[in-house]
């Protein structure tokens, strides 16, 4: 991207001004395009964020041009349990504090604009709601970035006449909002305010749908969004660039970080070789320096199973878009948690029987990989398996990790990031352009791989069947009310869109007890909402929350500040 593309935003933070995407393509071969997915995750986390960046400092060390688009971290759980979400040790998002402590506002500009609309909806039932609003069919809630159970249902409007209309209401983390999804997912400016402008908020009382373009409230959300919508500019601990952007919530959105990061990272990473697509044409100048197509690497939230499949019918449906090559993370302690052998709590610590050498539990639960593996082939993609190495795994259990995975066709390697940064990831690394590369050399395209899970045109039950069907499920009951929704949603012309389907991150299953690969279940929906800005439905099976609470010993209680340098302290 040109120098005037580039507007600084402090000493170490910049913005990329979206007009950095105007005018034709670039000439030259397209920028290589790599997605970093996982297996079923334990409540901790494999790490897939730590080895995307690790990937991205791998390939610099091997002398090529990457550039990672990742989400930005959520400070509910930055105070909460998890911690920061930009990596750790060597493999590393900095600053770490912007990253996970405000950065440029943008989640905060997100929180605002989502609560005007829910501030102009009051407004607009307490001076007479001439839209007829029907106050029982509200859904539109309130956000705040902050873990905070106690908000979950709350009665508004207390207080004398003139304090607003009194009912019910609820308030969802901000990474949950339907504002959220849509800026990660919106193309434009223009793209923007006509979204925001399909947000459902209600019916009235004739059954008619109403949304913030009726309250006349889309505009000046929109306007209050308009710097927020431009990508930020980090960069890893060893240099290599990160645009961050954005943070949909995973269990009911995308997962995603934003379709214009990526937008961005692929024009501003076309190579100059006249799009021979040829891998031994020479990619570096005189100097050394890498002059052929990037690589942009983008991580999808979760397991294959729900964020691999939402990247692909939701944010590549949307950008255009077609990855050359997946990353599998895998950790020798999900494979173990997969055995069923153990019970694994967030916020404790791991059994210690975990610790210890055990190939038999490794064996046990590796199926679940191999079920990560067929579902990333499903996609049209070979996986590429990260092997993410902590210090309390065995070198045993490693190489059978690998061994596993070569016997199942895949290439594989083991990656160090936290410990050793980029040269920890540069087997990684060359596996993954030993991928991008036997793509451009069968197909000369990136566009003849990878493919959606379903077709638009399929109806909304269709939708939810094959993904259902992708996890191992034998069907899908719905309740009654989750089934009159539905035809409701196709009668009113939203059968068209795209489907989420809301379930536990921790099971292949609905049922996050279920591990391994799960048979003889069927996916319960026991609600069906309506994300119209953000172009999806989404199936709610079990129970989710959109407002964590925080633990017993939350992490902001060791976080502070050094008031003689204003250093921030214990973050992590």
């Amino acid at each position: 991207m040109a120098a005037e593309h580039v507007i600084p935003y402090g000493r170490d933070v910049a913005k990329i001004d979206l007009t950095a995407l105007d005018g034709p393509p670039p000439t030259g071969e397209p920028a290589h395009y790599v997605v970093i997915t996982a297996m079923t995750p334990t409540s901790f986390g494999e790490g897939k964020s730590t080895v995307a960046i690790g990937l991205a400092q791998g390939l610099a060390v091997r002398g090529e041009r990457p550039l990672l688009t990742l989400r930005q971290s959520a400070m509910g759980p930055t105070f909460g349990i998890k911690g920061g979400a930009g990596g750790s040790g060597r493999a590393r998002i900095l600053p770490a504090e912007r990253m996970n402590l405000h950065l440029t506002g943008d989640f905060h500009a997100i929180t605002a604009a989502h609560n005007l609309l829910a501030a102009v909806l009051d407004n607009h039932l307490h001076h007479g709601n001439a839209l007829r609003i029907d106050e029982r069919t509200i859904t539109w809630p309130r956000v705040l970035d902050v873990n905070d159970r106690a908000l979950r249902h709350v009665i508004i409007g207390l207080g004398g006449a003139t304090d607003g209309v009194t009912r019910q209401s609820t308030f969802d983390i901000t990474p949950a909002s339907e504002v959220m999804v849509i800026m990660s997912l919106a193309t434009s400016l223009a793209d923007l305010r006509a979204r925001l402008g399909r947000i459902v908020v209600a019916r009235d009382l004739d059954g008619r749908w109403v949304t913030a373009e009726d309250l006349r409230a889309a505009g000046a959300m929109a306007a209050v969004l308009r710097d927020a919508l431009e990508p930020n500019l980090l960069r890893t601990g060893e240099g290599a660039p990160a645009l961050i952007h954005t943070g949909p919530f995973g269990n009911i959105a995308t997962g995603c970080s934003s379709v214009i990061a990526d937008l961005v990272a692929a024009r501003g990473l076309a190579g100059g070789t006249g799009g021979t697509a040829d891998p031994d044409t020479p990619r570096s100048d005189a100097d050394g320096r890498a002059t052929g197509p990037g690589y942009v690497l983008t991580e999808a939230g979760f397991g294959a199973d729900m964020g691999l499949e939402r990247f692909f019918d939701l944010k590549c449906g949307v950008s255009g878009m077609r990855p050359e090559a997946a990353v599998l993370v895998v950790t020798v302690r999900a494979l173990k948690a997969h055995s069923g052998r153990y019970r694994v709590v967030s916020g404790k610590d791991l059994p210690a029987g975990m610790l210890e050498e055990n190939l038999d539990d490794v064996r046990a639960g590796a199926g679940n990989m191999l079920r990560h593996l067929e579902i990333v082939r499903g996609f049209g993609l070979e996986p590429v398996v990260a092997v993410n190495v902590f210090p309390t795994d065995h070198d045993s259990e490693v190489a059978e990790v690998e061994r596993i995975a070569r016997a199942a066709g895949a290439k594989v390697a083991a990656v160090r990031p936290v410990t050793d940064g980029g040269p920890g990831c540069t087997g990684l690394a060359d596996a993954v352009v030993a991928a991008c590369t036997g793509v451009r050399r069968g197909s000369g395209s990136p566009s003849a791989v990878g493919r959606p899970l379903y077709e638009p045109e399929d109806d909304l039950r269709t939708k939810i069947g094959k993904v259902a069907a992708m996890y191992g499920a034998d069907g899908v009951d719905y309740a009654p009310a989750a089934a009159r929704f539905l035809d409701r949603l196709e009668a009113d012309g939203y059968g068209g869109l795209a489907v989420v389907v809301a379930k536990t991150p921790l099971s292949l299953s609905a049922d996050p007890a279920l591990k391994g690969v799960p048979t003889g279940w069927r996916l319960p929906v026991r609600e069906v909402r309506l994300a119209a800005g953000a172009g999806y439905v989404y199936a709610v099976c079990g129970s989710i929350s959109t407002m964590p609470g925080l633990p017993s010993r939350p992490a902001a209680e060791r976080i502070d500040v050094d008031v003689d340098t204003g250093e921030i302290l214990n973050l992590r």
